[in-house]
């Protein structure tokens, strides 16, 4: 290419970033680039909520009108900030790799509160603009307040410094994208999985006039196509429900180990409980189409479902479920036991790792009053455990959650991390050993059983259209004195749940977590 082409881009600190990014990357294929910057709405109008800019063109307006005036060569986008449909004329020639498409919380130190989820105090003022990051968050934290905050990144951050709320929601790719030391603050990186990012987050755009077939050539070198898959799903879901409604919507898909998974949560207003659906497909083909149909108002859900454990009224499952009106039998089929009474404060002096695959592995450890060394780590199995030792004034250093619904995957991965470590494992009398199996022999593990399972006798059936079975001894005291009606459904907590159910050769759901938030995806996702 003879000529040198004419990048518009915003001015805040992030959008030169992405530009100069771009720049760079054009540089490396041999292009040569100058920057314009352009402002846009969105830069001037600061009174409107951020939910009513995004995805809207704001952003996006004034850079496509130079565009299509030849002022300019290609424009750089947040991804997530572009329409659906681009203007007549344009197109997206094409996109970046992903950064982390998590969100992050960044909060005063003095806020900090471990034993609450996101490690966030009671009744903390949380400054977003966003319907969907408020929806999501009030189902995890209905005691937070929310304020609205607008400008760029470092606008945001200073009025958080300001003390103008107790802590803010960013997006994590823009954050990572500049340098801002915020060594004074206490961050938490959620997860894409946990609180459901906005389409195409973390995702830069490039576009270009249709007709500029030479340009668009060259710039395949520079486009993704992985990720081009993968949000293109997530945008057409977006486009899908832009047509009947104006929900607060995040979709994430990703593609891991040869298949395609996708979150979406939606809710009508941004102080509803959110509806949320987890599926996966070999390909990305109709995955928009079949979530779009999942949220169909006449789609007939489950009316009633039983759980083999108690469950709070206030709850993150009871709340999606009471949303539905679905009826809600709830009783646990086992009772635990300790199996020891004190707890060797020597043992834990030998640990640097102390790992537990169930919450009441981590309740019946505690009990035993144990002194845990500051250096002392601590890995569980998934965001079940998690919240569960947040009662206990301590974070996960290790979750499984991210890592999908095979605890052997899991148990790889910790695998991995601790080789060469001592690792302290409290557990059931007779429960699998899939993590200590996974470890190497470089690993020196610690593995005692604190507590044992008895199985209830004559358990009374349930005619629940869900049974949700939560751990193996569940499906044994259940099925000792039960059958299962051709018409039931099933769903598993776990893996060794699963392999249980699966051995008397039932069909069953696997939720992608072992939590709450994974069963009432499992369930909202049921067809009955």
């Amino acid at each position: 290419m003879n000529r040198k082409l004419i990048i518009g881009t915003r001015g805040s600190q992030l959008a030169l970033w992405q530009a100069n990014y771009i720049k760079d990357r054009l540089a490396e294929i041999g292009v040569d680039a100058e920057l314009k910057i352009i402002k846009t709405q969105g830069d001037i109008i600061q009174h409107l909520r951020l939910d009513k800019l995004e995805g809207k063109g704001f952003f996006t307006k004034e850079l496509e009108e130079e565009l299509l005036s030849s002022k300019i060569d290609l424009a750089v986008h947040s991804h997530k900030d572009l329409p659906t449909v681009n203007p007549p004329g344009l197109i997206i020639a094409a996109v970046s790799e992903r950064e982390d498409p998590s969100e992050v919380i960044i909060m005063h130190k003095d806020c900090v509160d471990l034993t609450k989820r996101l490690s966030l105090k009671h009744n903390g003022t949380v400054g977003t603009s966003s319907n969907r990051r408020k929806a999501q968050l009030l189902s995890l934290r209905p005691d937070l307040e929310f304020e609205d905050l607008r400008g760029n990144l470092q606008t945001r951050i200073q009025k958080l410094r300001d003390e103008k709320y107790d802590a803010i929601v960013l997006a994590k790719a823009g954050v990572s994208r500049i340098d801002i030391d915020l060594s004074d603050f206490h961050i938490e990186v959620i997860s894409p999985v946990e609180i459901i990012p906005a389409p195409a987050q973390g995702v830069l755009a490039i576009q270009i006039r249709e007709e500029d077939k030479e340009l668009f050539t060259i710039l395949q070198q520079l486009n993704n196509e992985a990720v081009a898959r993968t949000i293109t799903v997530e945008r057409k879901v977006l486009n899908m429900f832009d047509a009947g409604c104006h929900a607060p919507l995040g979709c994430y898909c990703r593609e891991i180990n040869g298949k395609y998974e996708a979150w979406t949560s939606i809710a009508e207003t941004n102080e509803e409980f959110p509806d949320r659906i987890y599926i996966q497909s070999e390909t990305t083909d109709g995955m928009a189409e079949t979530i779009f149909k999942k949220y169909q108002k006449d789609r007939k859900i489950a009316s009633s479902v039983f759980i083999s454990r108690d469950l709070d009224k206030q709850s993150y499952l009871a709340k999606a479920l009471v949303k539905h009106n679905i009826t809600i039998d709830a009783r646990s089929l086992i009772k635990v036991y300790p199996t020891i009474n004190n707890l060797d404060s020597f043992i834990l002096k030998q640990a640097d790792w102390i790992f537990f695959n169930s919450k009441n592995a981590i309740e019946h450890f505690f009990k035993l009053n144990p002194v845990i060394l500051k250096k002392t780590k601590i890995g569980v199995l998934g965001r079940g455990s998690e919240a569960t030792l947040r009662k206990y004034n301590r974070v996960a250093d290790f979750s499984g959650d991210d890592l999908g619904i095979s605890t052997e995957a899991i148990a790889q991965e910790f695998a991995r991390i601790v080789d060469g470590q001592t690792v302290f494992i409290p557990r059931a009398e007779g429960s699998l050993m899939s993590i200590q199996n996974a470890l190497t022999s470089n690993t020196t593990v610690i593995d005692m059983p604190i507590y044992e399972t008895v199985l209830e006798d004559n358990i009374d059936k349930s005619y629940a259209e869900v049974l949700i079975f939560t751990s193996p001894s569940n499906v044994k005291a259940y099925f000792q004195s039960n059958e299962i009606d051709p018409e039931q459904k099933i769903i598993c907590i776990g893996y060794s749940t699963a392999k249980i159910i699966e051995e008397m050769g039932l069909p069953y759901t696997l939720p992608f977590s072992p939590d709450e938030i994974g069963l009432a995806e499992a369930v909202f996702g049921l067809d009955i």
